[in-house]
């Protein structure tokens, strides 16, 4: 439980090179994605969401289970309906886990382009619709950056600290405040990749 909160911590993993295997696949990431943002459900409220069908939903959630990523939920099952969860919270890892397993390591980097391709496409969904929101979160919402010159371990410490921010802010959110709104925010550094590759 966090203290201030008396909120349970966020259940985390950070995957093995099963987990990152099972997870490089495109309904598979959507899914424990889904699960993580809208709750427990079944492969068939899962499939309407995702707009997928019921046997491949149902086929990647056992594939998902197999690897411990969801679990299955029992007691709200009824007869041949399975209620499933994601099992954690947030998954992580380091990018050189992989290093010495090349397939993982080829998951992985799949996995991180398709974080950027629904970055992408979540950018422009929101493009799209933006002049239907109100000028507050108009001005809420938003994108920025920074430019630094800064060593490795100065930018690992860098990330943890408005890690334990995002953390920090996510504990002490109430679903039930009044105008609250679900968001998605992306942290991502890059080398500034201007002149030749070191």
């Amino acid at each position: 439980m966090t203290e201030e909160e008396g909120r349970p911590a966020p259940r985390r993993v950070r995957i093995d090179h099963r987990q990152v295997r099972a997870l490089a696949h495109p309904l598979r990431t959507r899914l424990v994605g889904a699960l993580r943002v809208k709750g427990p459900a079944t492969a068939t409220a899962l499939a309407e969401l995702l707009d997928t069908n019921t046997g491949a939903t149902s086929y990647h959630l056992r594939q998902l289970a197999e690897v411990g990523l969801v679990v299955e939920e029992p007691d709200r099952g009824t007869g041949r309906q399975r209620w499933w969860r994601a099992a954690h919270d947030v998954t992580s890892w380091e990018n050189t886990d992989f290093d010495d397993d090349p397939d993982a390591r080829a998951a992985v980097e799949w996995i991180q382009a398709e974080q950027v391709r629904l970055f992408i496409e979540h950018t422009e969904r929101w493009f799209a619709v933006r002049d239907q929101w109100s000028p507050q979160w108009r001005d809420a919402f938003g994108m920025s950056d920074a430019f630094m010159t800064i060593p490795a371990t100065r930018l690992t410490a860098l990330q943890a600290e408005l890690w334990q921010i995002l953390e920090r802010y996510r504990a002490e959110a109430d679903p039930g405040e009044p105008g609250a709104e679900q968001v998605q925010i992306f942290l991502a550094s890059f080398p500034l990749l201007l002149g030749a590759k070191r």
